[in-house]
């Protein structure tokens, strides 16, 4: 890896790790975010969206990922801190540790969308880059499998919510779990729905 890290700088080459996040809509879970540097020696064939690819392949991908890269870091910000920060400087302060989090120091982060978090190398956001920059792609996969494996964990805490099929997401499924139930401690206090059920303005329903 050193020998490999020297001829990217001999000729004048970045040391490029890719930032994607998971999970900004849901109404529970962590946010998720993952940063990625790929090996050019090692390319990986597949990589795109996250959402565009089935489950079975995202999972396959992100075995490929770990097992190939050169480095990979993935980091949450939890419910309680979305809560207190607002999602988008939760997502941004999730991206920050999963770059922090690398065992490589890149010499450039690549963005998905239209903002990049404050960190310590240059940075440029690119908007819909998790289907234009393999680096993006893999972190996109990384950030979406890691989520998905914990909302089955919190399916598995909390069964009548069906977790395991929405996600999260503010579906009616979920909408309809959440009326029933009140709202669980994975749920994010801020959002809409939940706090209007919080303040009562659906009913009397309060915190399970």
């Amino acid at each position: 890896m050193a020998d490999l890290l020297s001829m990217f700088k001999e000729i004048g080459g970045e040391i490029i790790c890719g930032v994607d996040e998971a999970g900004r809509g849901p109404l529970a879970g962590p946010v998720f975010a993952a940063a990625v540097i790929l090996d050019p020696a090692k390319p990986i064939a597949g990589l795109r969206d996250s959402k565009k690819l089935s489950a079975a392949k995202r999972e396959a991908l992100a075995l490929l990922i770990q097992r190939d890269a050169l480095a990979w870091s993935i980091a949450q910000c939890s419910e309680a801190e979305i809560d207190a920060l607002n999602i988008l400087q939760a997502t941004m302060l999730a991206m920050r540790r999963a770059i922090e989090g690398l065992s490589l120091l890149p010499t450039l982060a690549l963005i998905d969308g239209n903002r990049c978090p404050p960190c310590a190398m240059r940075a440029e956001a690119i908007i819909k880059g998790d289907d234009k920059v393999a680096e993006i792609s893999a972190a996109s996969i990384l950030a979406k499998t890691a989520r998905d494996a914990v909302l089955l964990t919190m399916h598995q805490q909390y069964p009548q919510y069906a977790f395991d099929q929405h996600k999260g997401y503010p579906t009616a499924l979920h909408l309809e779990r959440l009326r029933l139930h009140g709202v669980a401690p994975v749920h994010r206090k801020s959002y809409a729905p939940v706090r209007a059920l919080l303040l009562g303005t659906h009913g009397s329903l309060q915190e399970s």
